[in-house]
């Protein structure tokens, strides 16, 4: 009995030195520190380090060349060695807002060890932060009624699937009441999934605060994937443990525009919703605005309130689908007779995609149609598209 005592107050001994030196190693570092003043301290141990860097979006942005012209992209400040091993940055107070960031260790690309939340945006992993105190609570999970999220899957003959998954939000309240819902049609950009929009673009924490504060009415978000090969998001579907890629097959080539009514067959069949034009809104990102706009145009008697954002506009497709490129002042047309409740534009100041955006608009009103237009700073960003969500969603189904 005395050597099993021995024995067990060895091991408990071994788990607290190693214990022990897991915390010396850096485990109980605070990173990153929001401070009082909305200034951010980062922190990492990097004991044979002799440069270490933060990259994040909360830094002044340069200008790069890109395959798709030119755009923001994040830039670095250096750490400096406060203690043997341990590296300090402190930034200058921050707006209220989302932010990500990585570590450059010797030059070596790493996560923050003492931060454990990240996000992935197509095959980019980074860590996250919030800074209150403004538009960055709505971002934030608050002391508020929740609506519930669910990864449901549905049938698509359009596509030729049995099995394809979305995302949908019920706001709060939905499961003990029998009353019916609007219904808002999120859609994510390229190399995006049915998962970008809750957790890149915070759509539920923002649709749930909203919904709280009033100023926005409870409703039915549902975030499809805009992928037409695909069944749902990379490693959640059979044989999909790959790597995430940009751009995807059957995505702006007419296929999701001529299955969109399989997804809204599905919603109005499986939940409490209306089924009139007036109840129903559409609205996405990049790649997803560029659907908003064609799928609405195609189906003129769908959808009542229209939202791009940061959309591409132009497509030359001469496939099995072009011809739901074809014509398009003609759909406009038919869609614009009886016109939209709500139809909604808008784009950072440094997007690659302005111009294109300047010349829709100006289609727009040389035809006399109206419109409700944002521009805002900066470029092709989620912290753009954040913001978009939050002054769209108001407006809507009033």
């Amino acid at each position: 009995m005395k050597n099993i005592c021995m024995l067990i107050m060895t091991c408990l001994m071994s788990s607290w030195a190693f214990a022990q030196q897991a915390l010396w190693g850096g485990s109980n570092i605070v990173s990153p520190q929001v401070n009082e003043d909305h200034t951010v301290t980062f922190r990492i141990y990097a004991p044979k380090a002799s440069k270490v860097e933060v990259e994040g979006d909360f830094l002044a942005a340069k200008t790069v060349d890109t395959p798709f012209g030119k755009q923001d992209a994040p830039t670095k400040a250096s750490l400096k060695e406060v203690k043997p091993g341990l590296w300090e940055y402190t930034t200058v107070p921050l707006a209220s807002e989302l932010y990500s960031y990585v570590f450059y260790v010797n030059d070596m690309r790493v996560l923050d060890p003492s931060n454990v939340f990240l996000s992935r945006d197509v095959a980019t992993i980074q860590n996250i932060f919030i800074v209150g105190d403004g538009r960055g609570d709505n971002y934030m999970v608050q002391d508020v009624p929740h609506g519930n999220v669910a990864k449901v899957w549905y049938e698509s003959p359009a596509l030729g699937m049995d099995q394809r998954r979305m995302t949908v939000y019920t706001p709060a309240g939905y499961e003990d009441s029998k009353k019916k819902y609007p219904v808002l049609y999120l859609l994510h950009g390229a190399g995006g999934d049915e998962n970008a929009w809750s957790e890149l673009g915070r759509a539920t924490q923002i649709l749930d605060n909203l919904i709280a504060q009033g100023k926005v009415e409870p409703m039915i978000v549902v975030m499809p994937n805009g992928n037409g090969a695909q069944q749902a998001a990379p490693g959640e579907a059979p044989s999909s443990m790959e790597k995430p890629t940009f751009m995807n097959k059957k995505t702006m080539e007419g296929s999701i525009e001529k299955a969109f009514p399989d997804i809204i067959k599905y919603v109005e069949k499986h939940y409490r919703t209306y089924t009139d034009k007036k109840h129903r809104a559409i609205c996405g990102l990049s790649m997803g605005g560029f659907h908003s706009l064609y799928i609405s145009a195609l189906y003129p008697d769908m959808f009542g309130y229209v939202g791009l954002f940061s959309a591409a506009i132009h497509k030359d497709n001469k496939g099995p689908n072009a011809d739901v490129y074809q014509n398009l002042e003609q759909k406009l047309a038919k869609q614009f007779q009886h016109a939209p409740e709500l139809y909604w534009i808008g784009i950072g100041k440094t997007d690659f995609l302005y111009n294109d955006n300047v010349s829709y608009r100006k289609l727009l009103d040389e035809k006399g149609y109206k419109y409700t237009y944002m521009e805002t700073g900066e470029g092709h960003i989620w912290r753009n598209w954040r913001i978009y969500l939050s002054e769209f969603t108001p407006l809507l189904f009033k």
